[in-house]
């Protein structure tokens, strides 16, 4: 047998071992529907506490892994642009924290041999401090909530609090936080959520729907003026003027015949002439294949503009390497309209939580955003690429008012504020497709909850860093390629 496929053999018995040494730790029996009584549904998750303890979500334990967390890496980077690849491993290589952020499918892997109740909700896969951000809705209030949903698929609800409180611990570390205000940081991100679950459990269904966080109230919770006043700039200036103009005069250059994309490389490319005429051609096909998935209201929209240039752009951590591009389109009144083009791939979850029934990975990123998220971009849709290959494809606004959480000037005290409505913000996306009277019966009114989650972030934040220390090694040893951006 060729090494090969050992090692997908490998991996193969890796996944079922996992699957069967979480299915250990899982409360036997389905819960009772969201149409049952509450009384029935609050004993159904008392009795998932006696079943699977709260404390038992406290340890990790690195004797649980049976992989090697470098060969899943660099597994997870199979099919991407080849030549993008070294600055997806350069960025990770930053700190244990960035590595942090681009590691969901090992931390997945970690995470189907913990303890479980088995209660699936529809979970975001990637749910850390960074993935949360402020956004216009079509209404133009600037709202707080999950940004990216590249890896979102049906999944145990603890992965996504545990995920997100060892993100916390991991960012504390990095902005040199004291020990205490780092546990800080992630126990109240548990609590809020937990507390927030409680609320919801006693809400009217719709009043629970419909409830959304204002990027305005956290910050005046962080009490930093002269952030608060920054970014308050920044919100004014993207809704009173189009955003799309503010973007296209950092993005793009005016030229005859038509505008076009300013190339910033390497992050910012054009294809050479034949490969991105061919490009442009498929993704002008494309286009007309994503309209087919909006709102009828938004395709007679979108019928105003033209499609006038693309580029390839490199976003994130995690997405490097996968197929992302830039579009610009133009309206007869010559008004900018920037949209992104995103690989959609299978969700890191799917192997070790099931696969998600929808089967076009782009159409699930977009339903379950829509699902997660308390006002959505009008403008996500999905497709089957024209081009060779026929990538599954996402499309939604390159940025609408888009406030990204600046980590780098992070402190305790606004760390503490903002780590709090990460929680709110995820409790309120998973009660949109779980049970908040059962999981808030289940998480109990002690504070046993966030007690076990900041035990286990600190553990997988050692974890993480030992990941980290891996991936310097593979790359001191040449097993990986590493690329600067300058």
């Amino acid at each position: 047998m060729s090494k090969a496929s050992k090692d997908k053999d490998r991996r193969s018995q890796d996944k079922q071992s996992a699957k069967a040494g979480g299915a250990a730790h899982r409360a036997a029996g389905a819960p009772p529907p969201q149409t049952a009584a509450v009384r029935d549904r609050q004993a159904a998750g008392r009795a998932l506490a006696k079943h699977t303890p709260l404390k038992d979500h406290a340890a990790w334990r690195a004797a649980q892994r049976k992989h090697d967390p470098i060969d899943l890496l660099v597994e997870s980077s199979t099919g991407r642009i080849e030549h993008l690849v070294p600055i997806r491993y350069g960025r990770m290589l930053a700190n244990p924290f960035a590595f942090y952020r681009g590691s969901a499918g090992i931390m997945a892997a970690d995470l189907s041999r913990t303890p479980s109740t088995g209660i699936h909700v529809q979970a975001c896969g990637d749910c850390h401090a960074v993935n949360f951000g402020g956004f216009a809705t079509p209404e133009r209030r600037v709202v707080f909530d999950i940004n990216d949903f590249d890896e979102t698929s049906p999944a145990p609800w603890e992965w996504d609090v545990k995920r997100l409180v060892a993100s916390f611990v991991l960012l504390g570390r990095y902005r040199n936080f004291s020990l205490d205000d780092t546990r800080e940081c992630a126990w109240r991100a548990a609590r809020a959520y937990r507390k927030r679950m409680a609320r919801y459990a006693e809400m009217p269904i719709l009043e629970a729907w419909y409830d959304s966080f204002d990027l305005e109230e956290l910050l005046e919770a962080t009490g930093n003026t002269t952030l608060q006043k920054k970014l308050q700039k920044k919100v004014k200036d993207g809704t009173v003027t189009s955003s799309h103009e503010l973007e296209f005069e950092k993005l793009a250059v005016r030229s005859r015949p038509e505008p076009r994309i300013r190339d910033q490389q390497p992050l910012i490319y054009h294809l050479d002439d034949e490969r991105g005429r061919y490009f442009r051609d498929d993704v002008a096909e494309s286009f007309r294949r994503y309209k087919e998935s909006v709102l009828p209201s938004v395709a007679t929209l979108l019928d105003r503009y033209r499609l006038v240039d693309i580029a390839i752009k490199v976003v994130g951590v995690g997405s490097v390497g996968t197929l992302c591009a830039v579009v610009l389109l133009m309206s007869g009144n010559g008004d900018p309209l920037f949209l992104q083009v995103k690989e959609a791939r299978r969700s890191v979850l799917e192997p070790f939580a099931g696969e998600n029934p929808i089967a076009h990975p782009g159409e699930r990123v977009v339903q379950g955003q829509r699902l997660m998220q308390g006002a959505s971009d009008m403008f996500l849709g999905w497709l089957t690429g024209a081009g060779k290959g026929h990538p599954n494809l996402y499309v939604r606004q390159l940025n609408d008012v888009k406030i990204k959480p600046q980590i780098e000037v992070a402190i305790p005290s606004g760390t503490k504020v903002y780590a709090r409505y990460t929680g709110m913000t995820l409790a309120r996306a998973h009660c949109r497709s779980g049970d908040p009277v059962l999981l808030s019966a289940y998480m109990g009114d002690s504070e046993a909850f966030e007690d076990a989650m900041a035990d286990f972030a600190a553990a997988y934040a050692d974890q993480a860093e030992r990941d980290h220390e891996a991936m310097v090694a593979a790359v001191r040893a040449g097993r990986i390629e590493i690329r600067s951006e300058a």
